[in-house]
């Protein structure tokens, strides 16, 4: 009745009419999930030893021991660090007990728990967070260039 097809019309799975996909530069990251293309270490999940990875990586179970990422290391609502991190970019929800060294920033979200020291260029503490420990902020590192190129003569003093 509705899905009438000509008599002799030959039988086909693909559809009559095609859509163009529609292209999404990046889907909508719900805050506290892991972002698409995230290694995920899930809240079942107890891992102890090291972790070393180029990729996002997102923690919402325990990991003891030493955590390394060269992107973002995101400790998920139900995570609980014990260890050294060492990433660009680190974002709390959960509980983390060690150093953090984040080359660009860090970022404790409200619920979010660090206790240990923290070296990075950029911090974000929200409402509601919690940190114990000492801050030491640095410079980005500038380029390669700026930082060889160094005078060995005195500066001269202003004259008054």
């Amino acid at each position: 009745m509705w899905n009438k097809r000509p008599e002799g019309a030959p039988e086909s799975s693909e559809p009559t009419s095609r859509v163009a996909p529609s292209i999404t530069a990046r889907p909508e990251v719900t805050p506290g999930l892991p972002a698409p293309k995230t290694a995920v270490i899930g809240p079942s999940m107890n891992i102890r030893g090291e972790i070393r990875t180029r990729e996002e990586l997102f923690v919402d179970g325990e990991v003891e021991g030493v955590l390394e990422s060269q992107s973002l290391l995101t400790v998920g609502p139900n995570g609980k660090v014990k260890a050294n991190i060492k990433a660009r970019e680190v974002v709390v929800f959960g509980s983390v007990r060690g150093n953090v060294e984040a080359a660009e920033k860090i970022a404790i979200r409200d619920h979010g728990r660090v206790i240990g020291d923290i070296k990075t260029c950029g911090i974000s503490i929200d409402d509601g967070a919690y940190f114990k420990g000492s801050i030491d902020i640095s410079r980005p590192e500038a380029s390669a260039t700026t930082n060889s190129v160094k005078s060995e003569e005195p500066i001269p003093a202003a004259v008054v």
